[in-house]
């Protein structure tokens, strides 16, 4: 018998697959890189102002986006040295996804939510 304190069983390989893609993209700035990259390749400082990230923030989500096959960062060595940001292709497969959260939000959120 379990107690009223017992966590639910967790799921392992059978996790919901839309759980599974918002672990790996669902946090805010996550979400705010991706969206921003979908214009197409960035400088880390363009996409600081941006997003409104600080600079500690925003390199551990690219890092993390980068581990995790969204993001490629290319450097350019010139005098400044620039560092560059892209979607891979995985990245650039979210842009249906965020035209369908757009599509959403315009049908169902009020409009003081989207001006946030």
């Amino acid at each position: 018998m379990s107690s009223p304190q017992t966590k639910p069983r967790e799921q392992h390989d059978t996790a919901c697959p839309v759980i599974a893609s918002l672990e790996q993209i669902g946090s805010q700035w996550r979400l705010a890189v991706l969206h921003e990259l979908l214009d197409g390749e960035q400088r880390f400082n363009e996409l600081k102002r941006s997003t409104g990230a600080n600079a500690r923030t925003l390199s551990r989500v690219l890092d993390d986006l980068g581990e995790m096959g969204f993001v490629d960062r290319r450097i350019e060595e010139d005098a400044p040295v620039a560092t560059y940001y892209s979607l891979t292709d995985k990245g650039e497969s979210l842009d249906r996804v965020f035209d369908e959260i757009e599509c959403w939000a315009g049908s169902w959120l009020e409009d003081g939510a989207l001006e946030d």
